[in-house]
C-alpha cells in the first residue's frame, strides 16, 4: 500500500498485478476493503493492473473531517479521474461499489476521457436519502435493526469487529468475513476518534454529503462499456436500483447474483472477475 497525490490530495492504494497492463480502478465503498483481495487478485491474473483505493476521510487517503466534509460527490469524482490520470496507461476500467459506485457514476459522466469501461456493484443512481418512487428504498425492518443498536467503543478493536459482524448477520452477509475486514479497517484508521472510525467502518461521510445536482438523468449518456452486479438479497440496495441503472445505460449487462446481499461473496468471485474481464 502507498499514498499517491491526485487533484490536490493524497489517496490511499494498493496495486495488483503488472504496472504495464490496462488498468483497473477501484473506488472503495467505506474504504478500498470493501474489493475484496480474491477479486483483486483473480482480475491481476486475468491481465490487469488492479489499484484499490480509499475515498477521502478513509483508510490511507486524507482525512480531514468526516463530520463535516468541505467537498462533494463531484469533487470525489474528480478525484478518481485525477487517479487515473497519475497511474497512467491511458483510460482506465472504474468500478465502484456501494457509495463508490455513485462516485464512479458521476465520474464516468463527467469525465468520460479518462475512462474506458464502468463497473457498478450493489449501488443506485440517487444520492443518499429518500430515492426515486420508482425506486426500491432500504428495507425498513433490517435498517431498524441496523441502527437501533449502541454504538461500540471505538478504542477497542474487538468490539469494533464484533459490532461489523453483527450489522453483516443483519444484512444478509458473511458475519466471519465482516469481522476479519473491519479488524483490518480498523488497523489502517487514523486514529480511534468516533467521527474518523465511523466514517472507516459504516461511510457516514456519505450522509452529509452535498451530492446535488442530481445525475441519474444522464445516465443515457454514458457510452462506455458497462457492468451493474447486484445481490438478489441486497435489503440496503435492493436489487429494482441496480435493474434501473442496467436498463437506462444503453447497452448494459445486468449481473444478479443469486445468493449475495450487499458484499461479493467467495463463491461469486469468479463470475464477477469474468465479467469485468470481458467488459474490458
Amino acid at each position: 500500500m502507498t499514498t499517491v497525490n491526485a487533484n490536490g490530495i493524497a489517496l490511499g492504494v494498493e496495486s495488483f498485478g503488472d504496472d504495464d497492463a490496462p488498468l483497473v480502478l477501484l473506488a472503495g465503498g467505506t474504504t478500498m476493503l470493501s474489493w475484496p483481495d480474491a477479486l483483486c487478485e483473480r482480475l491481476a491474473a486475468g491481465g490487469r493492473r488492479v489499484v484499490r483505493y480509499d475515498l477521502r476521510d478513509s483508510g490511507e487517503s486524507t482525512t480531514t473531517d468526516p463530520e463535516a466534509p468541505a467537498y462533494t460527490l463531484r469533487g470525489l469524482a474528480a478525484d478518481a479521474a485525477a487517479l487515473a490520470d497519475a497511474l497512467g496507461g491511458g483510460p482506465a476500467h472504474l468500478a465502484g461499489i456501494g457509495v463508490g459506485g455513485m462516485v464512479a457514476q458521476v465520474a464516468v459522466l463527467d469525465h468520460p476521457g479518462a475512462f474506458s469501461a464502468l463497473t457498478l456493484v450493489g449501488t443506485r443512481a440517487v444520492a443518499p436519502g429518500p430515492p426515486d418512487e420508482d425506486l426500491p428504498d432500504h428495507d425498513q425492518a433490517t435498517m431498524s435493526r441496523l441502527f437501533a443498536r449502541p454504538m461500540p467503543d471505538w478504542t477497542d478493536r474487538e468490539a469494533v469487529a464484533e459490532f461489523a459482524a453483527a450489522g453483516a448477520e443483519i444484512l444478509g452477509d458473511d458475519p466471519a468475513a465482516a469481522r476479519a475486514v473491519a479488524g483490518r479497517i480498523w488497523d489502517r484508521t487514523p486514529g480511534t476518534a468516533p467521527p474518523v472510525q465511523m466514517a472507516n467502518q459504516m461511510g457516514m461521510v456519505f450522509s452529509r454529503l452535498d451530492c446535488k445536482p442530481r445525475w441519474r438523468e444522464r445516465l443515457p449518456e454514458i457510452e462506455v462499456p458497462t457492468l451493474v452486479v447486484h445481490g438478489r438479497r441486497d435489503r440496503f440496495f435492493p436489487v429494482g436500483n441496480g435493474e434501473a441503472i442496467a436498463r437506462e445505460i444503453a447497452g448494459a449487462r445486468l449481473l444478479v447474483l443469486e445468493e449475495a446481499a450487499t458484499a461479493i461473496p467467495p463463491a461469486a468471485i469468479g463470475e464477477v472477475a469474468e465479467a469485468m474481464l470481458t467488459l474490458g
